[in-house]
């Protein structure tokens, strides 16, 4: 017997959820996640495969906005909750509902469609490339030092239960989407993910704690965070561990890294999913015992090439004819000539002579600024036709700042 899709329904959301969970190794997440992620679903948006009365594979798509170079808002269709049941592999479970899903995101007009990979060998054939990375570290503060910026002693700080601030840490972030690429605008109930604390995923730190940093009586920044207290003989070797930090000027970024580094009993600090490019790396006196860890973290995949093409800028002129592969979207395969620049870009379909040819997946990789073209190219991934045009695309498409996912979804 064969599987086949169906959208999901309201009342089967509790078998298809379960489905997910044991693919993931079966440990029950907390009764306020599962209820949160229970509302998060997009009903219309999320399917499974069936054999017979059986859930055996998952897949959703939460309807986001997302942060391209030149600061506008794209709609993206945030692929997840992606499974396949270990009895169903190597059965064409997963390509027929990704084969699914981006028609349908297609149909719904979205131009780009991102994921964060559990395993990312596994999107490559379907399109997606890695488009932003995350900062991983592990600091030592008993032989690391902070410098701060001018104005740093100005910014206030002070503690709030999560709880009680989180609107305004909320109105803290959404000033930032605009200044980064890859940062997904939040729509109401995504607030609710940093308020989640159960004690199972602590791993014996404390309960999330949260210090605003504030002038003039405005928030401007927060941390969030936990401490794991640890003592030896010697005395305490507390650690750390940042949730999550957003800041709206370099004083406040000073404010709060300097008051993670001087908490009291303890002697690391922890902290994931940062921007590659965050500012703390270059005031630290030695990063080679910040322990960094760089991994990979949105993937993108352009639905649409034309329309997500021209839905950002450049911060270089380009004009470009582009051979594009894709042989699971096939509507965007052929040549596309590109215009543009800081102000806005086009582009249509043409018949002039490719100027680079490339692979939807290498462009999904660099469509966020974060992955250079000509670093694609040394790896033998973009191939240049016309000599200078690898240079200019290579400009054109890359990002002031260093894109950046601040959340999986």
């Amino acid at each position: 017997m064969g599987t086949d899709l169906r959208v999901l329904r309201q009342d089967d959301w509790d078998e298809w959820y379960d489905n997910l969970i044991r693919a993931f190794g079966g440990v029950p997440e907390s009764a306020e996640e599962r209820e949160l992620f229970r509302e998060l679903t997009a009903y219309d948006r999320s399917i499974g495969a069936w054999d017979g009365d059986r859930w055996v594979g998952t897949a959703g798509a939460f309807r986001f906005r997302l942060t391209v170079p030149g600061g506008a808002s794209v709609p993206a269709a945030g692929v997840t909750m992606v499974s396949v049941a270990g009895t169903h592999r190597r059965r064409g479970v997963l390509t027929s509902m990704m084969r699914r899903q981006l028609d349908d995101v297609h149909a719904w007009g979205e131009p780009l469609a991102v994921l964060t990979a559990s395993e990312p060998v596994i999107y490559g054939r379907f399109g997606y490339g890695v488009g932003t990375y995350h900062l991983n570290a592990d600091i030592d503060t008993t032989r690391v030092r902070l410098s701060v910026p001018p104005g740093t002693d100005d910014v206030q700080l002070r503690y709030a239960a999560p709880a009680d601030v989180l609107d305004a840490c909320e109105a803290v972030y959404a000033q930032l989407v605009s200044r980064r690429p890859g940062m997904v605008a939040r729509v109401p109930g995504w607030e609710r993910l940093w308020l989640l604390d159960p004690e199972s995923e602590r791993d014996g730190a404390s309960p999330l704690q949260c210090v605003v940093a504030e002038r003039d009586g405005e928030v401007v920044g927060f941390v969030r965070f936990r401490v794991k207290a640890e003592w030896e003989a010697a005395g305490p070797k507390g650690t750390v561990v940042v949730s999550d930090l957003d800041a709206l000027d370099p004083a406040v970024h000073g404010a709060l890294w300097r008051f993670l580094f001087d908490l009291d009993l303890t002697s690391r600090i922890e902290v994931k999913r940062r921007p590659v490019d965050e500012p703390w790396q270059y005031l630290v006196s030695d990063v080679r015992r910040c322990s960094l860890l760089v991994r990979d973290a949105l993937h993108v995949r352009l639905v649409d090439v034309g329309a997500a093409l021209q839905s950002r800028t450049y911060q270089a002129p380009v004009d470009l004819v582009l051979e594009v592969e894709d042989a699971f979207c096939p509507w965007n395969s052929g040549r596309w000539r590109l215009s543009g620049d800081t102000k806005g870009a086009s582009c249509e379909r043409t018949t002039d002579s490719a100027d680079l040819a490339l692979s939807v997946r290498e462009l999904g990789a660099a469509y966020l600024g974060g992955v250079s073209l000509a670093s694609l190219a040394a790896a033998g991934l973009v191939r240049e036709v016309r000599q200078g045009a690898l240079a200019q695309a290579a400009v054109g498409f890359g990002s002031a700042v260093a894109p950046w996912l601040p959340h999986g979804f």
